[in-house]
């Protein structure tokens, strides 16, 4: 057999294989075998030095022309492959125009934010304003202007987040509770009468554990104006219980102390889940502790402009936190910041 018989033969050979490609990989496979630098028309042209002068020429001729058509068949069928390629992958991600479309998810407010947002609004209803103070704040009015002894133990840096200052500046801490909004707040108002909510987050250094955390929340209440007694803050306090914890729930003052207010109480509340009868939740007692309040201190009302001679005031503060704990059973206060969206939606 002649080479021309020989490159006649590939020709067929060649173009029926490469009828038969049907992928990429397969054509990839075919230029390989037959127009690659180890295929079959390259082996070919390597013999062309081995046949007679005359020869030559016209057999280098067809070896050329071979070449051309089958790199041109090549890129023909290179192209049809990549085609049928990107239009399967274009069908495999049409979008239906005509399907209803994806819900966006709908975000939850934090528990948290929720009994913040009832508190204010019950506050609202018997004529309070929100104060916001800042959380990083003073020592003399986080301790000092709220009638602390220098030698409390509140001030122990066991308790408090100290912020480090250049020496013979003021001391600098985290607020551990949001009482300091109310010297902020009476110097505002002083000498009018003055009705303020105080809610904020609140620092303490204290180990993390079920029941406590080193930031939560607060909300603290202020009255201050002529003739105000402990029946206007017991008043107050019934409202807010039964707003808050439904009605028929019932408050219960204990005497307390506290260095900002006097005289002091711890208040609870009629246990709203037995109704007063005894749970596991109240400890069988038909009562729980919400948090404390008190009359204003004459001290802390001098120091916010006031003349304790002429004015009087009461103030309260509790934790939201606490409250959801109550309310909803939650026993693990680090739930509330752990990041679990399950957590959150469940009070969605």
């Amino acid at each position: 057999m002649t080479i021309i018989d020989e490159l006649a033969t590939l020709e067929q050979e060649a173009m029926e294989a490469l009828g038969a490609a049907d992928s990429l990989d397969r054509l990839a496979e075919w230029k390989s075998k037959y127009t690659g630098k180890s295929g079959a028309v390259t082996r070919l042209s390597r013999g062309l030095g081995a046949l007679p002068a005359d020869q030559r020429p016209e057999a280098g001729r067809r070896v050329n022309t071979l070449r051309e058509q089958l790199d041109a068949a090549y890129a023909e069928a290179e192209e049809r492959l990549k085609g049928a390629v990107l239009a399967s992958e274009l069908a495999a991600d049409r979008i239906d125009v005509s399907m209803p479309g994806r819900r966006p998810e709908v975000g939850f407010l934090h528990l948290t934010t929720q009994v913040l947002r009832q508190v204010q609004e019950i506050f609202a209803e018997m004529g309070f304003q929100v104060w916001e103070s800042s959380e990083v704040e003073l020592d003399e009015y986080n301790f000092s202007l709220l009638n602390f002894a220098d030698d409390h133990p509140a001030r122990d840096m066991q308790d408090t987040f100290y912020v480090e200052m250049p020496e013979g500046a003021p001391a600098v801490l985290l607020r551990t509770h949001t009482s300091p909004g109310q010297i902020h707040a009476m110097r505002r108002y002083a000498p009018e009468p003055v009705r303020v909510l105080l809610p904020g987050k609140v620092y303490r250094n204290e180990q993390v554990t079920v029941r406590s955390e080193m930031m939560f929340h607060q909300f603290e209440f202020l009255a201050v104006g002529q003739n105000i007694t402990m029946g206007d803050l017991k008043g107050t306090l019934g409202y807010f219980a039964e707003r808050m914890f439904g009605p028929g729930t019932r408050v219960r003052l204990r005497p307390s102390f506290f260095p900002f207010t006097e005289p002091s109480a711890e208040m609870d509340v009629s246990c709203f889940l037995c109704d007063g009868k005894g749970c596991r939740i109240c400890k069988y007692a038909g009562w729980l502790e919400i948090g404390g309040c008190g009359m204003v201190h004459p001290n802390v009302l001098r120091a916010g402009g006031y003349d304790p001679d002429t004015v009087s005031g009461f103030a309260g503060g509790f934790g939201p936190e606490r409250i959801a704990l109550l309310k909803y059973g939650i026993n693990d206060i680090r739930l509330f910041y752990s990041g679990d969206a399950a957590f959150v939606q469940q009070f969605g």
